[in-house]
Protein backbone atom coordinates (compact mmCIF):
# COMPACT_ATOMS: atom_id res chain seq x y z
CA UNK A 1 0.00 0.00 0.00
CA UNK A 2 1.52 3.22 -1.27
CA UNK A 3 0.47 6.67 0.61
CA UNK A 4 0.80 8.78 -2.04
CA UNK A 5 -1.33 6.69 -4.22
CA UNK A 6 -4.50 6.50 -1.17
CA UNK A 7 -3.59 10.39 -1.33
CA UNK A 8 -4.43 10.34 -5.13
CA UNK A 9 -7.81 8.55 -4.88
CA UNK A 10 -8.85 10.02 -1.55
CA UNK A 11 -8.58 13.28 -3.18
CA UNK A 12 -10.12 11.80 -6.76
CA UNK A 13 -13.20 10.58 -4.88
CA UNK A 14 -13.90 12.98 -1.96
CA UNK A 15 -12.52 16.46 -3.29
CA UNK A 16 -9.71 18.41 -3.06
CA UNK A 17 -11.18 20.39 -0.09
CA UNK A 18 -11.47 17.61 2.48
CA UNK A 19 -9.12 16.70 5.16
CA UNK A 20 -6.87 14.04 4.59
CA UNK A 21 -7.30 10.76 6.98
CA UNK A 22 -5.79 10.74 10.16
CA UNK A 23 -3.81 7.78 11.20
CA UNK A 24 -3.74 6.62 14.85
CA UNK A 25 -1.08 4.16 16.01
CA UNK A 26 0.44 3.05 19.31
CA UNK A 27 4.48 3.06 19.46
CA UNK A 28 7.39 3.04 22.06
CA UNK A 29 8.41 6.38 21.63
CA UNK A 30 6.45 9.70 21.40
CA UNK A 31 6.47 10.90 17.83
CA UNK A 32 6.64 14.58 19.05
CA UNK A 33 6.30 16.66 22.45
CA UNK A 34 2.79 17.26 23.22
CA UNK A 35 1.79 19.53 25.82
CA UNK A 36 -0.80 18.37 28.79
CA UNK A 37 -4.24 19.87 27.92
CA UNK A 38 -6.99 19.82 30.29
CA UNK A 39 -10.27 17.52 29.53
CA UNK A 40 -10.78 15.79 26.28
CA UNK A 41 -7.87 15.29 24.54
CA UNK A 42 -9.93 15.84 20.83
CA UNK A 43 -9.62 19.94 22.11
CA UNK A 44 -6.06 18.61 19.61
CA UNK A 45 -8.20 18.04 16.94
CA UNK A 46 -8.23 21.35 15.35
CA UNK A 47 -4.46 21.13 15.07
CA UNK A 48 -4.10 17.35 14.07
CA UNK A 49 -6.76 18.03 11.35
CA UNK A 50 -4.48 21.02 10.04
CA UNK A 51 -1.54 18.61 10.01
CA UNK A 52 0.11 18.98 13.85
CA UNK A 53 0.98 15.69 14.86
CA UNK A 54 0.39 14.83 18.43
CA UNK A 55 1.22 12.07 21.05
CA UNK A 56 -0.25 11.30 23.94
CA UNK A 57 0.16 9.20 27.13
CA UNK A 58 -1.11 8.38 30.65
CA UNK A 59 1.13 12.06 31.58
CA UNK A 60 -0.53 14.64 29.55
CA UNK A 61 -4.03 13.34 28.96
CA UNK A 62 -6.04 15.12 31.13
CA UNK A 63 -8.99 13.26 30.95
CA UNK A 64 -9.68 10.89 33.48
CA UNK A 65 -12.10 8.83 30.62
CA UNK A 66 -9.71 9.39 28.03
CA UNK A 67 -6.88 7.86 29.80
CA UNK A 68 -9.12 5.26 30.63
CA UNK A 69 -10.38 4.14 26.75
CA UNK A 70 -6.62 4.97 25.64
CA UNK A 71 -5.55 1.85 28.29
CA UNK A 72 -3.01 4.41 30.63
CA UNK A 73 -5.49 3.94 34.02
CA UNK A 74 -8.16 1.66 35.63
CA UNK A 75 -11.61 2.82 35.24
CA UNK A 76 -11.90 5.37 37.65
CA UNK A 77 -14.18 4.67 40.22
CA UNK A 78 -16.73 8.08 39.74
CA UNK A 79 -17.32 6.74 35.64
CA UNK A 80 -20.28 4.71 36.18
CA UNK A 81 -22.10 7.34 38.30
CA UNK A 82 -20.85 10.36 36.35
CA UNK A 83 -21.80 9.22 33.14
CA UNK A 84 -25.21 7.81 34.21
CA UNK A 85 -26.08 10.54 36.67
CA UNK A 86 -24.24 13.58 35.90
CA UNK A 87 -23.72 13.70 31.53
CA UNK A 88 -27.24 11.17 31.58
CA UNK A 89 -25.64 9.08 28.85
CA UNK A 90 -26.76 5.93 30.47
CA UNK A 91 -29.73 5.46 32.42
CA UNK A 92 -27.94 3.92 35.44
CA UNK A 93 -24.49 3.06 36.89
CA UNK A 94 -24.96 -0.63 36.24
CA UNK A 95 -25.50 0.15 32.44
CA UNK A 96 -22.19 2.49 31.96
CA UNK A 97 -20.55 -0.84 34.03
CA UNK A 98 -21.98 -3.72 31.62
CA UNK A 99 -21.17 -1.28 28.54
CA UNK A 100 -17.29 -0.61 29.58
CA UNK A 101 -16.88 -4.88 30.40
CA UNK A 102 -18.70 -5.64 27.05
CA UNK A 103 -15.86 -2.62 25.52
CA UNK A 104 -12.20 -4.12 26.76
CA UNK A 105 -10.26 -1.61 26.91
CA UNK A 106 -6.66 -2.94 26.69
CA UNK A 107 -3.68 -1.39 28.55
CA UNK A 108 -1.27 0.17 26.76
CA UNK A 109 1.37 0.97 29.45
CA UNK A 110 5.00 2.59 28.41
CA UNK A 111 3.34 3.38 25.03
CA UNK A 112 2.53 6.48 22.92
CA UNK A 113 -1.01 6.75 21.29
CA UNK A 114 -0.38 9.02 18.11
CA UNK A 115 -2.38 11.29 15.73
CA UNK A 116 -1.00 12.59 12.47
CA UNK A 117 -2.70 13.26 9.06
CA UNK A 118 -1.22 10.38 6.53
CA UNK A 119 0.64 12.96 4.37
CA UNK A 120 3.29 13.36 7.59
CA UNK A 121 3.71 9.46 6.86
CA UNK A 122 6.34 7.88 5.15
CA UNK A 123 4.45 4.16 5.22
CA UNK A 124 1.57 2.54 6.38
CA UNK A 125 3.57 0.91 8.85
CA UNK A 126 2.49 0.33 12.04
CA UNK A 127 -0.50 2.36 11.83
CA UNK A 128 -3.46 0.84 13.56
CA UNK A 129 -6.54 2.82 12.22
CA UNK A 130 -7.29 5.76 9.85
CA UNK A 131 -10.01 8.32 11.17
CA UNK A 132 -11.83 10.32 8.44
CA UNK A 133 -13.47 13.40 9.18
CA UNK A 134 -17.01 13.55 7.41
CA UNK A 135 -19.71 15.21 6.44
CA UNK A 136 -23.21 13.23 5.35
CA UNK A 137 -22.13 13.11 1.88
CA UNK A 138 -18.61 12.37 2.87
CA UNK A 139 -19.83 9.30 5.16
CA UNK A 140 -22.59 8.23 2.62
CA UNK A 141 -19.45 7.57 0.12
CA UNK A 142 -17.38 5.90 2.82
CA UNK A 143 -20.38 3.71 4.26
CA UNK A 144 -21.14 2.79 0.17
CA UNK A 145 -17.47 1.62 0.29
CA UNK A 146 -17.23 0.13 3.25
CA UNK A 147 -20.46 -2.11 1.74
CA UNK A 148 -19.01 -2.92 -1.51
CA UNK A 149 -17.20 -6.07 -0.29
CA UNK A 150 -18.90 -7.16 3.00
CA UNK A 151 -23.09 -8.63 3.57
CA UNK A 152 -22.47 -8.73 6.97
CA UNK A 153 -24.97 -6.08 8.97
CA UNK A 154 -22.21 -4.66 11.09
CA UNK A 155 -19.66 -3.84 8.52
CA UNK A 156 -20.18 -0.10 9.64
CA UNK A 157 -21.29 0.01 12.99
CA UNK A 158 -22.24 2.93 15.48
CA UNK A 159 -21.64 1.61 18.91
CA UNK A 160 -22.45 3.76 22.17
CA UNK A 161 -18.71 5.25 23.59
CA UNK A 162 -17.14 8.39 24.20
CA UNK A 163 -15.12 10.29 21.78
CA UNK A 164 -11.89 8.18 22.40
CA UNK A 165 -13.85 4.65 22.81
CA UNK A 166 -14.94 4.83 19.51
CA UNK A 167 -12.14 6.06 17.73
CA UNK A 168 -9.37 4.60 19.90
CA UNK A 169 -10.71 1.59 21.38
CA UNK A 170 -13.15 0.20 19.78
CA UNK A 171 -11.21 0.46 16.40
CA UNK A 172 -7.79 -0.67 17.88
CA UNK A 173 -9.54 -3.60 19.49
CA UNK A 174 -11.25 -4.47 15.80
CA UNK A 175 -7.95 -3.96 14.74
CA UNK A 176 -5.89 -6.18 16.90
CA UNK A 177 -8.30 -9.30 16.11
CA UNK A 178 -7.89 -8.70 12.26
CA UNK A 179 -11.52 -7.33 11.94
CA UNK A 180 -13.72 -6.39 9.15
CA UNK A 181 -16.27 -3.54 11.13
CA UNK A 182 -15.34 0.22 10.39
CA UNK A 183 -17.36 2.65 13.38
CA UNK A 184 -19.18 5.84 12.99
CA UNK A 185 -17.71 8.07 16.23
CA UNK A 186 -17.82 11.78 17.30
CA UNK A 187 -21.91 11.06 18.15
CA UNK A 188 -20.97 11.75 21.95
CA UNK A 189 -22.06 14.90 22.72
CA UNK A 190 -19.48 15.54 25.28
CA UNK A 191 -16.85 15.29 21.72
CA UNK A 192 -19.09 17.56 19.97
CA UNK A 193 -17.91 21.00 20.67
CA UNK A 194 -14.29 19.84 19.48
CA UNK A 195 -15.40 18.89 16.12
CA UNK A 196 -16.80 20.82 13.06
CA UNK A 197 -20.88 20.89 13.30
CA UNK A 198 -21.25 19.24 10.06
CA UNK A 199 -18.67 16.41 10.56
CA UNK A 200 -18.55 12.83 12.07
CA UNK A 201 -16.20 10.42 12.22
CA UNK A 202 -15.28 7.22 10.05
CA UNK A 203 -12.73 5.16 11.69
CA UNK A 204 -11.48 1.89 9.72
CA UNK A 205 -8.86 -0.28 11.25
CA UNK A 206 -6.07 -1.20 9.40
CA UNK A 207 -6.94 -4.87 9.36
CA UNK A 208 -9.99 -3.63 6.96
CA UNK A 209 -7.87 -1.18 5.23
CA UNK A 210 -5.82 -3.33 3.98
CA UNK A 211 -8.94 -4.67 1.75
CA UNK A 212 -10.39 -1.67 0.76
CA UNK A 213 -7.12 -0.07 -0.52
CA UNK A 214 -8.07 -2.38 -2.96
CA UNK A 215 -11.29 -1.89 -3.65
CA UNK A 216 -11.54 1.64 -3.57
CA UNK A 217 -11.31 1.94 -7.37
CA UNK A 218 -13.78 -0.80 -8.01
CA UNK A 219 -16.62 0.41 -5.85
CA UNK A 220 -18.96 3.04 -6.66
CA UNK A 221 -16.45 6.06 -5.44
CA UNK A 222 -15.10 5.53 -9.45
CA UNK A 223 -16.90 5.98 -12.74
CA UNK A 224 -20.53 6.07 -11.11
CA UNK A 225 -23.17 8.20 -11.73
CA UNK A 226 -24.69 8.74 -8.43
CA UNK A 227 -21.63 8.87 -6.65
CA UNK A 228 -20.51 11.68 -9.42
CA UNK A 229 -23.49 13.91 -8.60
CA UNK A 230 -22.41 14.21 -4.69
CA UNK A 231 -18.43 14.61 -5.62
CA UNK A 232 -19.83 17.40 -7.48
CA UNK A 233 -21.79 18.93 -4.68
CA UNK A 234 -18.97 18.31 -2.06
CA UNK A 235 -16.85 20.30 -4.30
CA UNK A 236 -19.70 22.86 -5.21
CA UNK A 237 -20.01 23.54 -1.12
CA UNK A 238 -16.25 23.28 -0.84
CA UNK A 239 -16.49 21.96 3.08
Amino acid sequence: MKIDTFISNFRQAFGESRVLPIAIWYSREPITSTPKLGGCYFKYLCEIRNGVAVSFNGDNIGCGGGKFYSGYSEMPEFVPNFVSNKERYKQTPELVIDIIDKIGVQRKDGMYLNFSRIDNLSSFDDIEALLFLATADMLSGLSAWAFYDRNEPDTVSALFGSGCSSVVTQTINENSKNGYRSFIGFLDPSVRPYVESNEVAFITPMSRFKVMYDTMRQSSLFDAHAWGKVLERINNTNV
